[in-house]
């Protein structure tokens, strides 16, 4: 019974290593994504914007506020949505299958109708992975407790 215990695991462990393994290189290819949506917020980039999000994204503002893919794209381009800086703290990216919860709290300098404010918000972001690809469906923004 021992030896059979002992061969199980054996055969289990190399299982388990490659998993871990694929797990981190998930992990870098989200936060990649997760670092050209931040750049391409700061650009006003509508062609990164939509090649990173879903038609169908759900993009919620800390205000309650709800847009699409269209309407969040157009809120950067236009500028109403005008961000001179952003820094993402404290992020956490867990992947389960093809889906990815991304955490973190969006620090930023904006810069909205020509009015400079300083934010500093919780998000959560999620991603599917589409064909190779991880593509923004959701975010969620929610105000910060002190």
């Amino acid at each position: 019974m021992r030896i059979l215990r002992v061969l199980i695991l054996i055969i289990l462990i190399p299982f388990s290593v490659f998993a871990q393994k694929s797990n981190a290189k998930e992990e870098t290819a989200v936060n990649n994504q997760v670092e050209i949506l931040r750049k391409a917020m700061i650009d006003a980039d509508a062609g990164k914007l939509k090649a990173l999000t879903s038609e169908k994204l759900t993009y919620v503002h800390s205000n309650g506020n709800f847009q699409n893919q269209a309407e969040f794209i157009d809120g950067i381009v236009s500028g109403k949505s005008d961000f001179v800086t952003i820094d993402f703290q404290n992020q956490t990216i867990s992947i389960q299958n093809d889906v990815a919860i991304v955490r973190h709290v969006l620090s930023a300098h904006t810069k909205d109708g020509g009015i400079d404010r300083d934010i500093k918000i919780g998000i959560m972001l999620v991603w599917q992975k589409q064909k190779n690809n991880w593509i923004l469906i959701a975010r969620q923004a929610y105000k910060l407790t002190t």
